[in-house]
């Protein structure tokens, strides 16, 4: 159970490393993903060995969001008294950073001589 482990923690680490030291945009988790890919295809016997561990890590999966559930539990009375406001803030926050995200890749597209996006 601890080899499986160190082996999905040692490949995370070392796509944090290659990320952060060759300064890469892509997230290292990514890149530890593509690595375990590549061990997986170079050693397939890999498969058996890491198995039972990461099963059971998917089959627990959800308990993952469980803290942000029991936050929300926690804050059952401002969810009361503000519902409202709050859930007008989320979706006006959502649609101006979805425009914002649009306006930034027009911008970038212009900058950098890509085709026009509209």
């Amino acid at each position: 159970m601890i080899v499986p482990i160190v082996v999905l923690l040692m490949l995370q680490l070392a796509g944090e490393v290659a990320a952060r030291g060759l300064d890469l945009p892509v997230p290292g988790p990514v890149i530890g993903l593509v690595l375990l890919l590549v061990a997986l295809a170079l050693r397939p016997s890999l498969e058996d060995l890491l198995r039972p561990v990461t099963s059971t890590l998917l089959g627990n999966l959800s308990l993952l969001f469980v803290p942000a559930g029991v936050g929300i539990v926690g804050h059952l009375d401002t969810l009361r008294e503000s519902g409202v406001a709050l859930v007008g803030i989320i979706i006006a926050s959502t649609i101006l950073a979805l425009l914002a995200g649009a306006w930034t890749f027009a911008a970038i597209a212009r900058v950098t001589g890509g085709e026009d996006p509209t």
